[in-house]
């Protein structure tokens, strides 16, 4: 597997250049460069990896150091949010370096894009894009440190090998530290593409064992962890701000006397607002400045604001979707299409259509944005709880107006991110608030209500199917409308078309074997900041699309999972390229096409571990849902219970993942646990609703997540083996949630027979 590898991106004995600020002591550091994919580029150039206008950029560098003691540092300059992604670039490293894991560590790389190349954490590509570079820079340490300790024994390369943070000469038994040699180490040339020997898997020590626990574990779980919000420096002072209610208002007016009345506010501050698109900048308001955060939400509250609320001030939920309805009922911009699907249509006896409607979603992530940032001659530090810190760094110098390479931009653990965090706008407001303070160090603080209401929320959607049905009862023709406001909406003039990665997330790469498909995206404006969501626009068309599978089986009277294996159809390899998908994850289409026989595993496999077929109780049901996203396929089975006065539990949940070889396994069950009960709080409670342009909701009370009542009573996690760790690797963060909702809802169906087609399910079981 050298896809992710290439030879002429040489790993690098960077020792001797001067670059070990930020990397940690070492006597010897290696850096590695990850190339981006060539293929992905020409959207990458305009979009990104995930959506962001940008240059075209290679994905992250990454250092590993040996201190004289014989430390082993790895510099992650991926940002850890629960998703251990810390541990497993360390025991990648560890495992080739045949290292002692209790003397590896981790630094985090701060925010410098010249040095670590595109830090954003997201899209479920941090491992698979590392393993292969990790593992090369691994061995090519330990060889290394191999020849010399064999040059100070003056023994052949041969006779010597390493083991266990030790270099061993096998005849004599002589032993000696890594960090007694690492120094000698440092001097030799470093070994490039096949002169690197990689282990054989059967050496693995830590690699797909998943025994390791988190390298922050410790300190996470005892409190001694740092995140955003605890940031402390000397003469810190304290900032909240009010926001525009609306998006793309403005402050008309406002009267601070009674704030300034309130023991230890110090200064009140305007900030001005950024125009429409408002891409990652502040939506402007009012900062109420305190010696604690206290004493400023308490001044924020005696704040008298009259707000000129803008264009969106009409935004409204209700009147909203029926607008999205309408157009999903007309014909829209074409963005796949095959056969003859209007010629089907007309000669069909038997058709089928339903609609389904999916609300905003916001991150809700259990640390709000937080960020700290002082000035002192003319240079910006910051400390935040950032998923993209070369972003951040960039945003805090244009809108400062200093050099970038005067900024520096720490980053703390992240307390949930689920792409709220790609945003740096909190970041930008402790910028321009410690700039008002003449430099002095100022911590914005988001309270609930600021991160509910001022949110990048995930897309409202409407999507509409419909199929025409043979004599068989399997779609001879199937025309899908997907109507939502895009991401790219924060970036330029609203586009009002799905951006092609939008598209390619489960809706034009439709893997269904049926003759006459045509997929329309009509337009949809966007009228609050839309943003990444954990699995983006996988949630809404997974739903529809494994919705509208089981409303087709059940009208042909055919067991659900038998039609949906029926509709994939043979077992092949699809080019994402053949089927209108220019995307594919940002990954190469030859090396990770989409694979029926591997989707129709996870469907076999989740069903049977469930019982598919038993018999159960009145009130209970099976539900099944299947869906290829960030190169990972996943199906979900779920039980349900639905008593008499409609009150809904989950007895069992079984979830089948392929992701292609597991890193650190633990980590891949942990991930699809979480996303197991994101996607539950999805599919029962989750709702962000508009009313005169402002969010209804304002806290957990009205925006609901899942509590440990909703939990099923028992979770079971599938993992498909890997033949070998040749194969590449998927995706594993976001996957999981999008095939939840579907599997539920067909549960639920199942259990009442009652069809949901609108999230949340909140009050539809109601008696």
């Amino acid at each position: 597997m050298t896809h992710h590898f290439n030879p002429s991106s040489p790993i690098t004995n960077i020792s001797r250049r001067g670059l070990l600020a930020g990397v940690g002591a070492g006597a010897f550091v290696l850096a590695v460069g990850i190339p981006g994919n060539m293929s992905a580029r020409a959207q990458d150039a305009k979009y990104g990896a995930e959506g962001m206008p940008n240059g075209i950029r290679d994905d992250p560098k990454v250092f590993v150091a040996i201190a004289d003691d014989g430390t082993v540092t790895v510099t992650c300059s991926r940002q850890e949010m629960g998703q251990g992604v810390r541990t497993s670039i360390a025991l990648i490293v560890a495992d080739e370096l045949d290292a002692d894991w209790a003397r590896v560590k981790v630094a985090q790389a701060q925010g410098d894009e010249a040095r670590y190349g595109n830090q954003d954490t997201d899209g479920s590509r941090s491992i698979r894009h590392f393993f292969m570079p990790m593992r090369h820079c691994g061995a090519a340490a330990r060889a290394m440190l191999e020849e010399a300790a064999a040059k100070q024994w003056n023994v052949p390369v041969g006779e010597v090998e390493a083991a266990d943070h030790e270099i061993v000469h096998k005849p004599s038994g002589r032993r000696i530290g890594y960090g007694e040699v690492a120094k000698a180490a440092a001097e030799l040339p470093v070994p490039q593409g096949d002169a690197v020997k990689l282990k054989d898997a059967s050496a693995f020590r830590y690699i797909g064992k998943g025994e390791t626990g988190l390298i922050d574990g410790f300190d996470m779980t005892t409190g001694r962890a740092n995140y955003g919000i605890d940031t402390r420096l000397p003469d810190m002072v304290y900032a909240v701000v009010a926001r525009p209610p609306v998006y793309g208002g403005k402050v008309a007016s406002y009267d601070d006397a009674e704030a300034l009345k309130v023991p230890g506010v110090l200064k009140v501050v305007t900030i001005e607002p950024t125009p429409i698109p408002s891409e990652f900048q502040p939506l402007g308001g009012v900062a109420v400045i305190a010696r604690n955060s206290w004493a400023a939400i308490q001044g924020r509250s005696k704040l008298n604001i009259t707000w000129d609320d803008g264009p969106n001030k009409a935004y409204s939920s209700d009147t909203y979707r029926a607008t999205l309805e309408e157009a999903a009922r007309k014909p829209g911009k074409v963005v796949r299409n095959a056969g003859d699907v209007d010629g089907a249509m007309a000669k069909a006896e038997k058709r089928q259509e339903a609609e389904y409607y999916i609300p905003h979603l916001t991150q809700a992530s259990m640390e709000p944005p937080a960020a700290t940032v002082r000035i002192i001659d003319g240079k910006c530090e910051a400390w935040a709880c950032v998923q993209a810190p070369q972003a951040t760094r960039e945003r805090l110098a244009s809108r400062l107006g200093i050099p970038v390479e005067d900024v520096t931009v720490n980053v703390t653990l992240l307390g949930g991110g689920f792409g709220r965090k790609s945003k740096p706008d909190f970041v930008v407001e402790a910028g321009l608030l410690s700039k008002a303070m003449d430099g002095a160090p100022v911590k914005v603080t988001w309270t609930r209500e600021d991160d509910v209401r001022h949110s990048y929320y995930h897309t409202v959607s409407v999507e509409r199917i419909e199929a025409t049905l043979d004599a068989s009862g399997k779609p001879a023709a199937w025309l899908h409308r997907s109507v939502a406001p895009t991401i790219g909406s924060i970036f330029g003039p609203d586009p009002k078309h799905e951006l092609p990665f939008e598209l390619s997330m489960g809706l034009v790469n439709l893997p269904f074997d049926i003759p006459n498909v045509r997929i329309e995206n009509p337009e949809a404006a966007a009228m609050t900041r839309i943003g990444w969501y954990r699995s983006v626009s996988n949630i809404p068309h997974a739903f529809a699309i494994q919705s509208f599978v089981a409303e087709l089986a059940h009208a042909a009277g055919r067991d659900h999972k038998d039609y949906l294996l029926e509709l994939i159809g043979p077992d092949r390899k699809i080019d994402p390229t053949m089927i209108d998908d220019s995307w594919n994850y940002g990954e190469d289409p030859k090396l990770y096409p989409l694979d029926t026989g591997r989707l129709k595993q996870v469907i076999n496999l989740a069903a049977e571990k469930i019982g598919w077929g038993r018999d159960l109780a009145k009130g209970r049901g099976l539900g099944l849902a299947a869906h290829y996203s960030f190169v990972t396929y996943v199906a979900v089975a779920a039980e349900v219970e639905v008593d008499d006065q409609g009150t809904l539990t989950i007895p069992r949940m079984d979830v089948a993942v392929d992701c292609g070889p597991q890193v650190n396994p633990e980590r891949v069950r942990a991930q699809m646990e979480g996303a197991a009960i994101m996607g539950i709080g999805n599919t029962l409670f989750g709702e962000i609703t508009f009313k005169d342009g402002r969010v209804e909701q304002s806290n957990f009370d009205g925006y609901e997540v899942a509590r440990i009542d909703a939990a099923p009573k028992e979770i079971h996690i599938h993992l498909v083996p890997a033949p070998d760790f040749t194969q590449p690797l998927g995706g594993v963060g976001e996957p999981g949630v999008p095939p939840v909702a579907p599997a539920l809802t067909n549960a639920i169906f199942a259990a009442t027979g009652k069809r949901i087609r609108q999230l949340p399910v909140k009050q539809q079981l109601g008696v």
